[in-house]
Parts: C-alpha cells; sequence; structure tokens
C-alpha cells in the first residue's frame, strides 16, 4: 500500500571550517591546503508539513502529506537530504533523495486507522530539523459484512461464521451477537475472522456481528452487519426422573430413584446421565441410573432430586420436590432449676414434644446426654440427675428411633455461686444531719441484691449487675446516739440462702457550737509575776483539737488534741511582753469554730513601783546635796584674794582670776586653792564631764639651766565621769605655789582660747 523505501547511496565526506572561532555554516566537500576552498555551506531554514486536500476527511480519501524544506546552499547545488514521516513518534516511513524538491508521502484510500499526529523530519548530513505537527482526522467505518455457512442446524450442532471489514486496517476486534445476546469475541490484525459456536436453544435466532478499531489514542466502533437468520432443531430427547413410594414418605423409609432419557433415535451418537440431590451428585452413567436411599431428616426443608441428559453439549434435565415428613422433632434439653449453684444437683430433661403416630410410639423414641459419665438413674425416660460442676461445662442430648437420630441444641451450664465475704464499709465521715455513704460488696454469681439496715431496720435495697461494682446506699443520722448498719446479699431466686455482714458502729460527729473562752483571774489586767489561765469550751464530740493565737501572729502558741470539749492554756509567771489579744480555735472534722478576742494587759509589780519611788527620792536627795555643795564651794572662792608684794595692795580675786599670794604665808612652801567652778550646775550629758587640774611647777633655781621667764606653764589632766552616765561629786583640783628665789614666781592659767579665761596678773617684786 505505501510505496517502498528508496535510499540514495550517500558519501559521508569530513567537514573543515575556515574560520574555527566563527563557522558559518555547514560544509561538505574536500579541501586541498593552499588551494582556493570548494567546500559546500547550507542551512536548514524551515520544515513544513502540508495535509492535502485537508485535515478532516473521510474514509476512502487520497491523502498526501507534502513535506517542504528550506534549505540556504553556498553553491547552488543539491544536497543529499533524508525524509521521514512520523505518526504519533513513531516514524512510518524513511527516504532519501538527491533534490531540492518537495517529497511527498501519499496514503491511498485513507481509513480511520490512519487518523493521528504527523510531523516530518529532514536531515542533511546530521543536521535535522522538525516541522511543526498535523493532525489527520479520518472519520467513518465500513459497515461489517456477516456470512454463515449453514442457516439450519439440529440443536447443539455448531455455527460457522465469517464477518468482514471492507477496506479497513488496523487492530480490530469482532464481536458475535445472538438476537442482541453477545456469544463470541475475536481480536486480530485482520480485516475478517472466523469464528464457531452453538446456540443454546431451538427455534429461530438472528445472528449479526460488529467490530472496533483501535489507535494509540482511541477506538472507533463500527455500525451492525446485515442479520442471517439461523434455524435450529430440537434434539429429541427427554430425561425421565421416577420416585418410589409415591404416598406419604416419613424419615426412615427408603426411596427408589431412577433416571433416564426418552425418545432418542440417534444411533451415531451417545448421551450421559446425571442424577443429583441438590447440589450433591449421587450417580452418572450412559444408561438408566437407579439409586436406593433411606429419607434422612432435613429440618423442614423438601428433598429436592434433578435428572440430567447430555448430548453434544445439549443438555437437558427434569427436577422432583418431595416432602418427607418427621418421624419426630428434634430434642430439646432443658435444666430445673432454671438457675443452679455450684455442687448442687440439677435436673436436665431430653424430650421430643412431636413424633409420627402412625408409624412409631412414644416408647420408641431412646434419648441420650452427653457427656454421660457418672449420671445417677433417674428412672423416667430423658430424664438425668446432674450435679453442677465448679465452672461452665455445655451438654447435648439425642433422641433415635428407626434408625434416626436427632440431637439437640447446645445447652450451657453456667453454675452459680453463692454470695461471701460480704463487707460493710462508710466512706465519709458521719456528721449529724449530713448525708454519707455506705458501701457492700461481696463475691458472688451476679445479679446481687443487697439490703441496708439501720438498728435492724431495712433502709433500702439495691440490684447489682456488673463485676466489681459496690452497692451505694445513702443515709443521714438525725439524732446522736448509738448506730449499728449492717448488709445482707442474696443471688438465688429460689433459695432463701442469705449473706449478711457484720454489724458496723458508726460514730457520729456533733458539730462544734457554742464556744467560750474564759480567763482566770478573771481581771484582764495582772500585774508581772502572776498566773494567766484561759479556758476554752465547746458543744460537740471528740476528739476536738484545740489551737491558741495571739492576734497577727498565724503560729499557734498551743495545739492539743483531746477526747474532751475543752481546753487549757497557762502562762505563768506572765511580763509585760505577754500584754495582747488571744483567741481559741477548734475543730472536730465536721466543723471549726473561733472564740471572741481577749485583751490582757499586764502591769508593773507593786515592789518594782516602790523601788523606783525610792530610787527617785535617792535621787533628788543626791541632786539637792550636789547643788548645795557647789554654792558653798562659790562662796569659799569669792573670798579668795592676793597679795601684791611690791606694791602693797589687794586685789580681789575674782571667776577667772587669781589674787596674789597674802605676806602671812608667803614664807609656806605651798598654798592649795580649790579649782574653779561654774556657779551653774550642768545638765547631764551623754558625753563623758571633763574636769581640769591646774599645777603649778616651780622652776629650778639654776639661772644657767632655767632661764627666768614671766607667766606660768600649765599642766592639764583630763578626768572622765562613769561610763553609766551618773553625776560623780565634784573633784576639785589644787593649785601649787612654789616660791622661786623668794623674789619671783610664776602662776598657771588656763588658756583663754579655750576655757575664756583672762590673763592672771604678773607677780610683785
Amino acid at each position: 500500500m505505501n510505496s517502498p523505501r528508496h535510499r540514495t547511496p550517500v558519501r559521508v565526506r569530513k567537514l573543515e571550517f575556515r574560520d574555527f572561532a566563527a563557522p558559518a555554516a555547514k560544509t561538505f566537500g574536500k579541501t586541498d591546503p593552499g588551494k582556493v576552498n570548494t567546500q559546500q555551506e547550507f542551512k536548514i531554514q524551515s520544515v513544513e508539513l502540508i495535509t492535502e486536500p485537508r485535515n478532516d476527511v473521510t474514509a476512502g480519501t487520497n491523502v498526501t502529506l507534502r513535506c517542504h524544506a528550506t534549505v540556504s546552499t553556498s553553491t547552488g547545488k543539491g544536497l543529499i537530504r533524508e525524509y521521514t514521516i512520523l505518526k504519533n513518534d513513531k516514524i512510518v516511513y524513511t527516504k532519501t533523495i538527491g533534490s531540492s524538491e518537495d517529497f511527498v508521502y501519499q496514503l491511498h484510500n485513507a481509513r480511520v486507522f490512519s487518523t493521528g499526529l504527523y510531523q516530518c523530519k529532514l536531515d542533511i548530513q546530521g543536521d535535522t530539523k522538525l516541522s511543526k505537527a498535523q493532525r489527520l482526522n479520518v472519520q467513518g467505518l465500513s459497515q461489517p459484512v456477516l456470512h454463515l455457512k449453514m442457516n439450519v442446524v439440529n440443536e447443539g450442532e455448531e455455527v460457522r461464521a465469517t464477518c468482514i471489514a471492507p477496506g479497513e486496517i488496523g487492530s480490530f476486534i469482532f464481536f458475535f451477537f445472538d438476537n442482541d445476546e453477545q456469544i463470541s469475541r475475536v481480536e486480530g490484525l485482520s480485516n475478517q475472522v472466523k469464528t464457531a459456536f452453538r446456540l443454546s436453544s431451538a427455534g429461530i435466532h438472528k445472528i449479526h456481528c460488529s467490530y472496533k478499531i483501535r489507535t494509540a489514542e482511541d477506538t472507533f466502533p463500527s455500525t451492525k452487519s446485515n442479520n442471517v437468520t439461523v434455524s435450529v432443531k430440537e434434539l429429541s430427547i427427554t430425561p425421565a426422573l421416577k420416585i418410589s413410594p409415591n404416598s406419604t414418605i416419613y424419615e426412615g423409609d427408603h426411596l427408589n430413584i431412577s433416571c433416564s432419557a426418552q425418545n432418542f433415535h440417534s444411533s451415531s451418537e451417545g448421551y450421559k446421565l446425571f442424577l443429583s440431590q441438590g447440589t450433591k451428585l449421587l450417580r452418572t452413567g450412559n444408561s438408566t441410573i437407579n439409586h436406593n436411599m433411606v429419607a434422612a431428616p432435613k429440618a423442614s426443608e423438601a428433598l429436592t432430586f434433578d435428572c440430567r441428559v447430555e448430548v453434544r453439549n445439549v443438555e437437558k434435565y427434569t427436577e422432583k420436590k418431595i416432602s418427607v415428613f418427621e418421624l419426630f422433632s428434634v430434642p430439646s434439653l432443658t435444666m430445673s432449676p432454671t438457675e443452679v449453684f455450684q455442687g448442687e444437683i440439677m435436673t436436665l430433661t431430653c424430650n421430643s414434644d412431636r413424633f409420627a403416630s402412625q408409624r412409631i410410639n412414644r416408647e420408641d423414641l431412646d434419648y441420650t446426654l452427653y457427656p454421660s459419665k457418672n449420671l445417677p438413674s433417674s428412672g423416667k425416660p430423658g430424664v438425668f440427675n446432674v450435679k453442677a460442676l465448679q465452672n461452665d461445662f455445655n451438654y447435648t442430648c439425642s433422641a433415635e428411633a428407626k434408625g434416626i437420630k436427632k440431637d439437640s441444641k447446645t445447652l450451657m451450664i453456667r453454675p452459680k455461686v453463692h454470695v461471701s465475704a460480704l463487707k460493710i464499709s462508710i466512706e465519709d465521715k458521719v456528721i449529724l444531719k449530713k448525708s454519707f455513704t455506705i458501701l457492700c460488696q461481696s463475691n458472688g454469681s451476679l445479679p446481687i441484691n443487697y439490703t441496708l439496715f439501720k438498728n435492724n431496720v431495712q433502709v433500702g435495697t439495691k440490684v447489682i449487675r456488673e463485676r466489681n461494682r459496690q452497692a451505694v446506699f445513702m443515709d443521714v443520722i438525725k439524732e446522736p446516739g448509738e448506730i449499728q448498719y449492717r448488709c445482707e446479699a442474696k443471688n438465688s431466686l429460689h433459695s432463701n440462702k442469705t449473706g449478711s455482714s457484720q454489724h458496723l458502729s458508726v460514730n457520729v460527729i456533733v458539730p462544734l457550737s457554742q464556744m467560750t473562752l474564759a480567763v482566770i483571774p478573771s481581771s484582764l489586767e495582772l500585774s508581772e509575776g502572776e498566773e494567766l489561765h484561759f479556758i476554752c469550751s465547746v458543744n460537740g464530740t471528740g476528739p476536738v483539737t484545740f489551737k491558741w493565737y495571739r492576734t497577727g501572729s498565724v503560729v499557734p502558741l498551743q495545739t492539743n488534741t483531746t477526747t474532751e470539749t475543752y481546753s487549757i492554756l497557762e502562762i505563768k509567771p506572765v511580763s509585760k511582753n505577754d500584754s495582747d489579744e488571744y483567741y481559741c480555735e477548734a475543730s472536730n472534722g465536721a466543723n471549726k469554730v473561733r472564740s471572741e478576742h481577749v485583751n490582757v494587759q499586764v502591769v508593773m509589780a507593786p515592789w518594782k513601783k516602790g523601788l523606783i519611788v525610792v530610787a527617785c527620792l535617792l535621787l533628788l536627795l543626791l541632786v539637792l546635796l550636789l547643788v548645795a555643795s557647789m554654792l558653798n564651794i562659790k562662796s569659799k572662792r569669792d573670798a579668795v584674794s592676793f597679795y601684791d608684794g611690791k606694791e602693797g595692795r589687794v586685789t580681789n580675786g575674782t571667776r577667772h582670776s587669781v589674787a596674789s599670794v597674802p605676806a602671812d604665808i608667803s614664807n609656806r612652801s605651798s598654798y592649795s586653792i580649790p579649782a574653779t567652778v561654774d556657779d551653774e550646775i550642768s545638765e547631764v550629758s551623754n558625753e563623758p564631764n571633763v574636769e581640769y587640774t591646774e599645777v603649778v611647777h616651780a622652776r629650778s633655781t639654776d639661772p644657767a639651766r632655767v632661764p627666768l621667764r614671766k607667766g606660768t606653764d600649765t599642766v592639764y589632766s583630763e578626768l572622765q565621769n562613769s561610763p553609766n552616765g551618773a553625776a560623780d561629786p565634784p573633784d576639785y583640783g589644787s593649785v601649787e605655789y612654789a616660791e622661786l628665789n623668794r623674789e619671783q614666781f610664776e602662776i598657771s592659767q588656763y588658756d583663754p582660747q579655750v576655757h575664756s579665761y583672762q590673763d592672771l596678773p604678773e607677780p610683785v617684786d
């Protein structure tokens, strides 16, 4: 269909470039150094694919794919060109030509299979260029044609058929239909296919075919072919099924079943018979089949038998259903009593409540219990006395008569456990007039009924149906007194056996109230050294925790827990530091109460007061004596005067000066004069008092050793008062006068800058 591929021999030549840095274009040919360059240079400018007459055509149209290339050359001579046609990126045709004419690829009588995406590629000496893709769409498939070899066949005979897709190419899928029902499917690359099939039933059948073409992108279906009528003759053979007895059938009756083929006259072909009961194949054979069996019990289901005959893959069948009546019903296994505890005797009864009185009597039924070890005899058919085990156990029983045996459903026995280890407890504190929780729990099989008693009077009941759950009761005690609780538990509906807990005595906590705080002595003003007693009392039940506090402190002075309803705080002996406000706090688990604050004042002891008065009087007396003494000293100092030896005059002494020595005492070696004392009494100061003693030392009589000079040398001696601050009696210093050659002497004086004293008068010769 396509043109054969032709390749023109191509001589490959070595390419050389005149300018290595910037080659202008491709060249080919020989280059001889020293001669003119004869190489041909070229450049592929463009490659274009043109579809003629157009891109969308109908089936049967002749389509031309034209590949037009524009190539520029240096000499104008032709180049060897290789053209390639690609469809959906796959090569479909390649050709090499030596001219510059367009390359043409013909699609004669284009078909749907030709639909696709086409491109043209040009290759010149390794330099390639690809055109833009062009899509070709071919629409319309030819109508298929169906041919049958025979139009009349016998039932089960093969029918041979041929389906043709005229003029089509590609990958095909052919379909064959019998009255629009697909009966065959064939795939291939040819536009025609042959097949054979059998028609399932006798009668007139209309046969047709169709096809599909697959491309890389899609699948295109054709229209239906022509209809061909086939007449199928029915096969003259009939299966026959017989079952005896024909009357009412009971379980255990013997059945005779036969399966055969009738009206079959062909001597050249055989047949095969199949006898089945439901899905169970009983017998097969090439002639009449007989089968004997006993009608077995099948709960409320009819027995279905099937007889089939097969000739040339043609199969015919017939079936029958027979009802089999029960000889006796399936036994049931029951237990009495309905609940049983471990180790107790229970009665298991196996019984079939219905039986066919026309065939058997009730005494004909034989019952068996499984497992059947160590079963005490009861003397009645189907009745068994069994001792309940310690754990769960399964029992079944069977009933049997005339070879028919039926089993009961499994009965699971779960022996119960009596209640035991019954405990009662209280979860919360029992406070008067407040609800609290009482818990009851025991071991035993569920459900368990719990009953709570308060002083032997029933309070309430609870039913527990879950494991590890306690019975929870709520109660309130309104009056204080002796209260006892107990629980009873029961888990049997047919027995009065119960479990009872011990009696639980309840300590009822009465909330604290009417708190009082007493003080001994009753007077809240005490003297130092006395004893102080606080008594805190409340109404309520113990144990009570008492805490004593001073106002402003979070740390208690004393804490004690007692069964009594009062507490005593002792402070002995008291001091002034014990003056404060006191209060008491009490708690007993029900509540907490606090007393009022009591203010206690501690005053000074009487003997201390008397001592202070005496001390004050003594101090006052001491001060008076000191003042009197100072006044006396002052008067004496004012009377002292000094005699002037030169001029014979007397100068009265003052507070800040010393007079001349009188003549009548000039011959004495020394004379003491009291030191200067202030007229006013200085105030008591924190600084130590300083007293000065003035001493006049005699100068040396040796002129060579000590030169004579006027004036005095003053020596100061500093005396500090007692550190306790008490004023010491004044200690007056003395001034010593020494004779210096009996003619001249010096008198010491205070520094006027420090003490503001005036200079003493010079001595008189």
